[in-house]
């Protein structure tokens, strides 16, 4: 018999502004604890260092994390040249100082340039990728170092926004960048280019997806509402389980074929796209969940919600 899950069976997007000094898990657990929700996720992690968009999905909108995990993503750091550290950030130990005091603003900018598009990056030993189902960064403060190779990430656009010289110098860069890019991997890259080393002393999630800083709360408001058993008002917080989805396309169902979709089979649809995947909504305004377009041009259900009546959609 499965066990019963506590708390509330709430559904929605909260995106939460992330402080720094935690990991994107203690995040997930105050918030989840905050609202007494029974099932939530976050939706990639940020260094304990990083602050800023922290998208977690609470309930049926746990279904569609995967889709925030492949978005794309936007920062803003600092780097701070001549100073390199064992995790590629200002929280790890410092392996070499150098003098970068010589470096001006224009070999910056000239630097930069090679990294804009598509590049390739080998991933820190500090990050949260597995190796034979292990953390790498659990392996590192083990003291074990293994293989790891490239991967092809894209860099949309990198910006710099301001430039700080002396033997130190700092830089502030603004980056917007595909799944799986590790900003510490690209301020490290930089510096062996620059050839003094560098690191990343700042680090702030400006975009997730769909999402940015101006949807963003505080933990801090979040445990207070929670403290003065304010539930309306945190309730308020959530976004609809499709917010998620903004930015797909959608497909408007006649309630018949609703049924269908439900019953696991595809349909045809007018107006549809020809390939990829879509957000289901019935004409009665209910989110179904997602479809993807399959070879004979039918629409399939992928991900469907467990709450039909209850899922009303923020995007018609």
């Amino acid at each position: 018999m499965a066990r019963r899950r506590r708390g509330r069976p709430i559904d929605g997007v909260l995106v939460v502004d992330k402080p720094a000094g935690i990991t994107s898990n203690g995040c997930l657990q105050r918030a989840k604890n905050a609202l007494y929700a029974a099932k939530a996720g976050h939706t990639g992690s940020l260094d304990p260092l990083a602050t800023g968009v922290l998208p977690l999905c609470f309930g049926e909108a746990t279904k569609l994390s995967r889709f925030l995990l492949d978005a794309d993503k936007s920062y803003t750091s600092t780097f701070v040249l001549g100073v390199t550290t064992n995790t590629g950030d200002a929280d790890g130990e410092q392996l070499s100082v150098d003098d970068a005091s010589a470096l001006t603003r224009a070999q910056v900018e000239r630097a930069l340039e090679q990294f804009r598009g598509e590049i390739e990056q080998i991933p820190s030993m500090y990050s949260a990728i597995k190796h034979k189902g292990k953390p790498l960064y659990k392996l590192a403060r083990e003291g074990i170092e293994v293989e790891r190779k490239p991967r092809r990430v894209t860099i949309h656009t990198l910006e710099l926004l301001d430039f700080q010289p002396g033997r130190q110098a700092r830089l502030d860069v603004s980056v917007s960048c595909s799944k799986g890019t590790y900003v510490r991997s690209l301020a490290e890259d930089l510096g062996q280019v620059l050839g003094c080393g560098a690191h990343v002393s700042a680090l702030r999630r400006t975009g997730s997806g769909p999402f940015g800083l101006d949807q963003c709360v505080s933990l801090e408001t979040i445990e207070a509402l929670a403290e003065a058993r304010e539930f309306d008002e945190l309730n308020g917080l959530l976004l609809p389980v499709d917010s998620v989805l903004v930015d797909m396309p959608t497909v408007v169902l006649p309630q018949d074929s609703g049924y269908y979709i439900r019953q696991g089979q595809p349909v045809l649809a007018p107006n549809m796209p020809t390939a990829g995947f879509v957000r289901i909504v019935e004409d009665n305004g209910e989110f179904l969940g997602v479809g993807e377009i399959i070879d004979d041009g039918r629409l399939a259900p992928r991900r469907l919600m467990a709450s039909p009546g209850s899922m009303k959609t923020a995007h018609l």
